[in-house]
Order: structure tokens, then sequence, then C-alpha cells
């Protein structure tokens, strides 16, 4: 019988494994190192890029701003008021030619909450020459304007409305009103491309 006696003096250790753990633990570490500054080096690059297209962006909006003061301040003169009147005057008009009354009261009756009514309705032309809607309403309560403006924020014919005032019936306002709350409200009006049967704005 053969028996091996280790007479070093330290323990024996497979050297070749130890190093062969470390070496790929190391490498491992490596590869991650590797990964993390490519992927550090590319979010870098990436954000310069959006910093690059911002500052960009920025110009090209600041120039735009100054063109267009460039051409208000044109505009404004003395001599270019005429044009600009006359400008505005046609465009009013051709706004109010694609305004049609029958197709407004359709658009307002597919979002008009029951129990609520159209007391008055005035349309007008905005600032940006959009069709501004003013009208009273009446109803029992306060929810149900509410209710109105919510469902015709969600049409695609109206836009930026709101609730301007409310008012409370008195009861010495005669027996003849029965709405218990009136309400103002504005609205823009986007009319359809289709052309109405009924006459544009008096």
């Amino acid at each position: 019988m053969r028996i091996d006696i280790n007479l070093a003096s330290q323990p024996y250790e497979d050297a070749q494994r130890f190093w062969t753990s470390w070496g790929t633990g190391l490498a491992l570490l490596c590869l991650a190192t590797t990964l993390l500054g490519f992927m550090a080096t590319t979010r870098f690059i990436n954000a310069s890029h959006e910093r690059k297209e911002i500052a960009d962006m920025e110009s090209v909006i600041a120039r735009f701003d100054q063109e267009k003061a460039q051409a208000e301040a044109t505009l404004n003169r003395p001599q270019n008021r005429v044009v600009r009147d006359r400008s505005r005057f046609l465009n009013e008009i051709f706004a109010r030619k694609a305004f049609s009354w029958t197709r407004l009261f359709e658009d307002l009756e597919r979002v008009m909450p029951a129990h609520l009514h159209v007391v008055s309705i005035h349309p007008d032309l905005s600032k940006d020459n959009n069709i501004e809607i003013k009208m009273v309403v009446g109803g029992d309560n306060s929810e149900q304007a509410r209710d109105l403006v919510r469902k015709m924020e969600a049409s695609k014919r109206f836009k930026d409305t709101r609730i301007d005032s409310e008012r409370t019936r008195e009861d010495r306002e005669g027996a003849g009103n029965t709405d218990r709350v009136t309400f103002d409200i504005s609205t823009l009006y986007v009319p359809s491309d289709e052309t109405g049967a009924a006459s544009g704005v008096n």
C-alpha cells in the first residue's frame, strides 16, 4: 500500500484553481466596468445632443419672436395702420361668413345637459380672430353648468370653456323666471369645415 505524505511546511493549495477563479472574477469585473463606462459615455453624448437641440430650438423661437415683434412694429406705424385695419376687417368678414347659427345650435344641442337651456348667446371675434361665444344658460343647479363645461371641453367644437359668473334667482325677479341659477359662459367655437345653410352673424 502507498501512502502520500506532504512534507511541506505549508498546507497544499491548488494554485491553478485559485488563479483561474480570481482571473474569471477579475475579467467579469473589467467587463462590467467597461459596460458601465460605455453606458455613461453614451448617455453623456445623448444629453449633449439633446442640449444642442434645445438650444437650437430656443434660438429659432427667439428669432421668430424677434421677427414677429418687428412685423408688429411695422404694422403699427401710422402709414401702415390702414393696411393693418383693412386686413383685420377682411379676416373678420371671412370668419363671419364661415359662421353658421344653425350649426352652432346643433353643436350646442349635442353637449347640453338635461334641464339646462340657453337664455342668450352672442358670438364675436377674439383678438386672435377666433370665434368667441359668450352665452347665458339657465338651470336648476351649478352642477349642470359644470357638466356642460366638461362636455364642451370634450367636444371638438369648443375649447377654453369657462364659467365667468353665476347668479341665483331672487324671488322678487318674478314668477315668469323658472331658472334657479343662471351662468355666464365663455368659449371658443371651432366650426366644422362644412358650411351650414343658415345666415352669418349680423
